[in-house]
């Protein structure tokens, strides 16, 4: 494996950063996770878009332009030779002081892994999985916009947790009225009368990039779907469930909080898309 630092590439134990990177003190900084298919990068400048976005929000000036962050990424899944597998692009703020003034961090410190993607096994996908709602509550919009991709991931891992202590793979995550937000690394869905409805970035959820690739499929199938505030009654009467996300793709939910969503099998409509995507 050869990891991509500051235009230089690193075998995996030779690959470091300093501790006084803001990104280890503080988790200052973005990333985005990225899947390799067939060896191509899927929806990259989709996501340099939003990586560029996540930057300007938290006045963090990039040393790469676009087109050279795209060759960089490009770069290191070449001399990783994957044909199928993931990218973990990551930007911190840079060395600076133990002090928190983001002024004495010089550079952001860019940083591209290429690796294998651990999948859900196949079962997953044609039985559907279990999540609850978890008791962590999505931090808030007037606190950090969901819109920014950042390195604070903290209340999403303590939501993991209460989902593995459950017994589950996944969370549901509200915002502080109550709505849903998202689960701790995927958007969500519901299918309901042959709609889709997912939350909006106003009520806590990350614009994912397999979250409107599909709503796009859906249009494409004569479906309508629309982000819209929904909470957790919405989620339990639902005709159908599902998760969207760069490592997920599409995941089936056959029950929440205990409560069995449609027939308790993954839905017809959610087949439809998962094949599509597949194609």
């Amino acid at each position: 494996m050869k990891i991509y630092i500051n235009g230089d590439f690193f075998e995996r134990e030779n690959a470091k950063i300093s501790v006084f990177d803001h990104g280890l003190l503080y988790g200052d900084g973005i990333f985005e996770g990225i899947r390799i298919y067939q060896g191509k990068v899927f929806k990259l400048r989709e996501h340099l878009e939003r990586l560029y976005k996540s930057a300007k929000a938290i006045m963090l000036s990039l040393p790469l332009n676009f087109e050279e962050m795209e060759k960089a990424v490009l770069e290191t899944v070449k001399i990783n030779k994957k044909e199928a597998g993931y990218i973990r692009l990551i930007i911190t703020r840079g060395n600076g002081s133990l002090g928190i003034d983001p002024a004495t961090c010089r550079q952001a410190t860019v940083i591209i892994i290429v690796d294998d993607i651990q999948l859900y096994p196949a079962e997953y996908y044609e039985k559907g999985i279990k999540i609850i709602t978890a008791s962590v509550r999505r931090i808030s919009v007037d606190s950090l916009d969901p819109r920014i991709k950042s390195l604070n991931y903290l209340n999403n891992i303590l939501a993991k947790l209460e989902a593995q202590n459950a017994g589950c793979l996944e969370a549901v995550m509200l915002n502080k009225e109550g709505f849903v937000a998202e689960c701790t690394g995927d958007n969500i869905f519901i299918v309901k009368d042959d709609c889709l409805l997912t939350p909006s970035g106003s009520n806590g959820a990350l614009d994912g990039i397999t979250k409107n690739t599909v709503m796009q499929i859906a249009g494409e199938l004569g479906l309508h779907a629309n982000e819209s505030a929904l909470t957790q009654y919405d989620l339990y009467t639902a005709d159908e469930c599902f998760l969207t996300g760069t490592g997920a793709e599409i995941i089936p939910v056959i029950d929440i909080d205990g409560r069995t969503i449609g027939n308790g099998h993954p839905g017809e409509i959610t087949k439809k898309l998962i094949n599509h995507f597949n194609r």
